[in-house]
């Protein structure tokens, strides 16, 4: 009896281990299966004010693993994955789904967002987590400078690269020049940029009016303009209440003052009619870049949104992707974030703008922007932006503002 318990009692611990040792094997191969793929968690405001930003960006980012890996979404042998989240447009829902996609889903990079104020808001995990965060589209200044943290690397243009394309664009010697922007930080922030470039290159600024950005009337600001006499307004501004009606009503341009502005997305260019024959700068138009990756992407786009051309935040997000293809491929596939980090400073990788270059210093993004005029075309229900010539990284490039 005793002996028949004994051989129960042993049969039962034997089990017990053919058990564990089963279990082990499974979960040994599901870590496995884990070291195998590399996780991306990409935030963008898919619902709200920024929808359409959110959902380019999410597209462009498809498109640019599907060419990045020619179609495999595979390198070194590792599958890659991107698990999207919507950021609502809320700093703290920002926060609370990039620390989902951190802790929950393990993701090896965060890509986003297309808010300013989400970005600065998630800055701080990628540096608790020690994960590179690729920004794309936000601009602000401060996430490239004094917000940073090296795990941060920005594909994206910020807003003094805007500001210095739009110096490039119209100033030399002896031009005067007034500027008019939203009293915001955005605002402020590029007319010090253009400032700094329009005067290193012979420009004069000669009046700076910064307005309520939620104001509909520009009328004192306007005329104040109007009275100094410049040769050009320079006009930094972003959002719906943009002042181009009222500067018509006004006759600015009769007067010889010439407008000067950023033609931005496909949804900003439909509000610009009275802007049409104005000399400004793009950040990207999809006819205006003249590269091989451009032209893969508009072709892929068209097929796959039904003759739909790409649009600003969708070159961005492709851009996003090809950056962090690229980085894994000449790490061959080791997602270290200190070996991606000394790989990624000053690496050089081919976009939808042509070549763009993570500056060591800040891991901003050097890159091309565009002088263009704002013309009308037969066909197209927006003014279309028409290339002047190519704004080389060099020319375009921002101060280091990081104080590293």
């Amino acid at each position: 009896m005793n002996s028949g318990k004994l051989q129960l009692k042993t049969l039962a611990i034997l089990l017990i281990s053919f058990v564990v040792i089963l279990t082990a094997g499974c979960s040994g191969e599901q870590a496995s299966s884990d070291e195998d793929t590399i996780k991306i968690g990409v935030l963008a405001s898919l619902t709200g004010a920024l929808e359409a930003y959110g959902k380019q960006t999410v597209d462009g980012f498809e498109l640019g693993l599907e060419y990045a890996t020619d179609g495999t979404n595979e390198i070194a042998g590792k599958k890659i994955e991107f698990i999207v989240e919507d950021t609502e447009t809320k700093p703290d829902v920002a926060v609370k789904k990039a620390t989902k996609l951190l802790e929950e889903d393990e993701v090896d990079f965060l890509v986003g967002s297309s808010s300013s104020g989400d970005t600065l808001a998630v800055l701080p995990l990628a540096e608790e987590y020690e994960k590179i965060m690729v920004v794309e589209p936000a601009v602000a200044d401060s996430i490239t400078g004094e917000n940073w943290n090296k795990f941060i690397f920005r594909t994206g243009r910020n807003s003094s690269q805007d500001a210095v394309a739009g110096a490039a664009a119209i100033a030399e010697k002896d031009v005067t020049i007034a500027t008019l922007a939203q009293d915001n930080a955005y605002g402020r922030e590029g007319v010090a940029a253009f400032k700094e470039k329009a005067e290193e290159l012979g420009a004069t600024l000669v009046n700076e009016q910064y307005a309520d950005p939620n104001s509909t009337d520009f009328t004192a600001n306007i005329q104040t303009i109007i009275n100094e006499k410049p040769d050009y307004l320079f006009i930094v501004w972003a959002g719906s209440n943009a002042p181009w009606k009222q500067l018509k009503d006004m006759k600015v341009e009769d007067q010889g003052i010439k407008i000067s502005t950023a033609a931005q997305d496909i949804a900003s260019l439909k509000t610009m009619d009275s802007l049409v024959g104005m000399s400004g700068f793009s950040i990207y138009y999809h006819t205006l870049p003249d590269n091989e990756v451009n032209d893969w992407l508009v072709e892929e786009h068209k097929k796959k949104f039904d003759g739909r051309i790409p649009d600003l935040f969708t070159a961005g997000g492709m851009t996003s992707a090809i950056s962090i293809v690229e980085a894994l491929k000449k790490t061959e596939g080791d997602n270290d974030v200190d070996t991606l980090i000394s790989t990624m400073e000053g690496m050089e990788f081919d976009t939808p703008k042509g070549t763009m270059k993570f500056r060591p210093e800040d891991h901003q993004a050097l890159q091309s922007l565009y002088a263009i005029s704002l013309e009308e075309q037969n066909g197209v229900d927006h003014p279309v932006p028409v290339l002047i010539r190519e704004l080389k990284m060099d020319e375009t490039e921002p101060p280091v503002r990081n104080k590293q």
